[in-house]
């Protein structure tokens, strides 16, 4: 109980101090209270930015695996970029040894003139899919069907659009049924697919005109081409490992790479790309919030310069209370306090500030910054920085405090 109450005694006699000396605490503190302000804000717009990112990131699925052709730093310029591009062989194997994939599509993309009436568009990029497509894409169709098996099979001159495409070849608001020609073919429009908004980053902004076929209807359209790339869906992202080594390995087997080869294909995990913008956003959080803290250890120099002239100037006080039996500690302890507080106080202040400085910076028009917000562990670790600064730069004062000699110190004037 004796603890509690001097810990009290000593909280409301620094807090009355402070309160005395109104102005000077203020400008005491104002390093404090800038960096507190500064580094919170940082890390909120670094929050704000990693979030935006990571939703960009969702528009196309953590559960996504791209597989593709590449050639290799040691066959460059003797093998050509065509040989090494997957097969539909391959793909179909991938779909049926792995396990750990639970939907695949080829994905064959080529330019082509598309007419329709009077209209006619150059180099419209028509893509070949499978059906699986629409569930791995996330693309529902809003008017008619999507593709089946069945079209796959038979190839059947059918496509689906979407409404920049209608809109383009001044199509009627719901085309199904309607019929365009790809390439000099006639073909049934039998959906519309909706439009997915892709974010900036990842090249999306303007929507575009999307046509899509049958797999086996564009390989009929260009005999010669082979497939772009492949994307397939894992059942869950704690299969990612998994799933990359399944498909590793029944590449090398086709392909006939023997061990220590180089591969002639990439296969890459979405979450990868997650997972390294999230090392790379919280590196940067660091290294920001370590710039900006500077102006507390700044602030902090300036605690320790008051909290020096605040002994001189209250020598005798110091003087008169060891007189009655103050023990050093207990003066130790007082000034220490006081040091804290005032950095405390300086915190408080600095958050209110670095709040202000988050609603501004997610009015910032351009900056995709409206998720920009002041997380938890950031409030709890500027308070205790701030704790920290004042009993580092608190306890020379504070020990100069405690080792004054009484009689010396009831003779200061």
């Amino acid at each position: 109980m004796i603890l509690i109450r001097i810990f009290v005694q000593t909280v409301a006699l620094a807090l009355g101090q402070i309160r005395a000396n109104k102005v000077r605490a203020v400008l005491t503190a104002l390093g404090i209270i800038v960096g507190v302000g500064s580094v919170v804000a940082v890390i909120a717009a670094m929050q704000g930015m990693s979030a935006h990112v990571l939703s960009e990131f969702e528009t196309f699925g953590t559960k996504k695996i791209y597989v593709d052709g590449d050639v290799p730093r040691e066959l460059r310029g003797r093998v050509h970029w065509r040989d090494v591009q997957l097969t539909e062989k391959e793909v179909q194997a991938i779909a049926d040894h792995a396990p750990a994939i639970t939907r695949i599509t080829p994905m064959r993309v080529a330019g082509y003139e598309i007419t329709h009436g009077e209209v006619t568009l150059q180099s419209v990029a028509v893509t070949g899919i499978w059906p699986e497509w629409h569930e791995i894409e996330n693309r529902q169709v809003e008017e008619g069907r999507p593709f089946n098996a069945i079209d796959e099979r038979e190839t059947r001159d059918v496509c689906i659009i979407n409404d920049k495409a209608i809109e383009e070849l001044d199509l009627t608001k719901n085309p199904v049924g309607e019929h365009i020609n790809i390439a000099n073919r006639r073909f049934l429009i039998v959906g519309k697919v909706e439009t997915k908004d892709i974010g900036a980053m990842f090249g999306g902004g303007d929507t575009r005109s999307e046509i899509f076929i049958p797999l086996s209807v564009a390989h009929k359209l260009n005999v010669r081409g082979r497939i772009g790339y492949v994307i397939a869906e894992l059942g869950s992202t704690d299969q990612a490992d998994e799933a990359v080594s399944q498909i590793r390995g029944i590449l090398r087997k086709m392909r006939n790479i023997k061990p220590g080869e180089p591969e002639t294909f990439e296969v890459q995990v979405m979450q990868q790309f997650i997972d390294q913008f999230n090392s790379l956003a919280a590196g940067m959080t660091a290294v920001g919030g370590g710039i900006v803290s500077v102006s507390l250890l700044v602030g902090g120099i300036g605690i320790m310069n008051i909290m020096l002239v605040s002994v001189s100037e209250r020598t005798r006080e110091i003087g008169l209370r060891k007189a009655v039996g103050a023990r050093p500690s207990i003066i130790l302890f007082q000034f220490l306090t006081e040091a804290v507080m005032l950095c405390l106080v300086g915190g408080a202040i600095g958050l209110v500030l670095g709040q202000t400085l988050t609603l501004l910076i997610q009015q910032i028009p351009g900056a995709s910054l409206e998720q920009a917000a002041i997380p938890g562990w950031a409030i709890a670790l500027a308070l205790a920085f701030s704790v920290g600064v004042g009993v580092v730069f608190g306890m020379f004062p504070a020990i100069k405090a405690a080792r004054l000699d009484p009689i010396d110190a009831l003779r200061h004037e």
